[in-house]
């Protein structure tokens, strides 16, 4: 199975890594799902849709079925080897140009950067690879971690959905932030212009 490093964080090493996350590691996700629940629990429904080994199983199948299908994909975040979180394209549309990517990190693994060099892996290839024109981040507003994350990462914050979304009982407003492939590709330039080493 494939890895890609996901660097240091600037941190000297941790080695993180992405890795495709498939049914036949139901049992491992569902151990780091119950490690997290309550904490990824706050602002993503993930642990509700996986209470056991069974919806475990079910729900990464269907990610399964979504990569073969090209409209999804499924990937696990890990720390040396151990899986401590995700980050999917829940949306998928190669022929439409778009997508959204969401993420999931159990608590102690968060505050390492992880969720932002993991996502800026997968945009890199949903544009660079896929010819993605479009990739948007859907978030509640309270979720400070993750709207941190869609700033890092160059995005734009669009608008609000003014209580769509009815989780757990209670109407959550949802922000939409995205980039453009054209503005990925000039940030990603920009930074890599500004890594050089002056020269006289």
């Amino acid at each position: 199975m494939f890895a890609i490093p996901l660097g240091d964080g600037g941190d000297g090493g941790d080695g993180a890594e992405l890795r495709p996350l498939e049914p036949w590691q139901a049992e491992e996700f569902l151990a780091h799902m119950d490690r997290g629940r309550d904490f990824i629990g706050r602002y993503v429904g993930l642990p509700d849709i996986t209470a056991d080994l069974d919806s475990a199983r079910s729900w990464l199948q269907a990610y399964a079925d979504k990569a073969a299908d090209d409209t999804g994909r499924l990937y696990g975040i890990r720390l040396d080897g151990r899986l401590v979180g995700g980050v999917l394209l829940r949306a998928f549309d190669a022929a439409a140009g778009t997508c959204e990517v969401g993420c999931w990190l159990e608590p102690d693994a968060a505050g390492r950067g992880l969720v932002t060099r993991a996502v800026r892996v997968v945009i890199d290839w949903a544009i660079e690879t896929r010819g993605i024109h479009r990739v948007e981040w859907l978030v509640a507003p309270e979720n400070t971690p993750s709207v941190n994350v869609a700033k890092r990462l160059g995005m734009s914050r669009e608008g609000l959905q003014r209580e769509n979304d009815p989780y757990r009982g209670v109407r959550q407003d949802t922000e939409i932030w995205s980039v453009l492939a054209p503005e990925w590709r000039a940030a990603r330039a920009a930074h890599a212009t500004h890594a050089e080493p002056v020269t006289n």
